[in-house]
């Protein structure tokens, strides 16, 4: 038989972990969000993105979240006119990277958000679990 302690722990640690990389990734977007090419005309720092999926796992008959994969935001980039800066390209502008701080920090709370809600997930459980335990020994 399944444990549904044992399953919705399980499920709460895949959420840990696949929220982990996201606020890691957020975290290395905006620590480049002005990390521009060094050469002339170059390009600088590209978004990073976080892609998840469900898998199941036949174990406990659940479906966990996954990190399928981290990829790059197509998205263009802003250009400034700097013709003194060293990736200039020849009329003078420097390509931006296409990261927003308003975006990435609206990702961050929302990932903070759901680790918390993982945490407190696993909080619950093994506090459900420790007072059965208590039941089954003062029973």
């Amino acid at each position: 038989m399944i444990d549904p302690l044992d399953a919705s722990m399980k499920i709460a640690v895949a959420g840990l972990q696949a929220q982990s990389t996201r606020v890691r990734v957020v975290s290395e977007n905006l620590a480049n969000a002005q990390a521009t090419g060094t050469t002339r005309g170059a390009d600088p720092y590209r978004r990073k993105t976080v892609t998840f999926e469900s898998a199941m796992n036949r174990a406990l008959g659940v479906s966990l979240v996954k990190i399928k994969g981290v990829g790059v935001d197509k998205a263009p980039f802003r250009v400034e006119f700097e013709p003194s800066h060293p990736a200039a390209d020849e009329k003078g502008y420097v390509k931006m990277p296409n990261v927003s701080l308003l975006l990435e920090m609206a990702d961050m709370r929302e990932a903070n958000r759901s680790y918390e809600a993982n945490l407190q997930m696993i909080k619950q459980a093994r506090s459900m679990q420790s007072m059965t335990i208590d039941l089954l020994r003062n029973g």
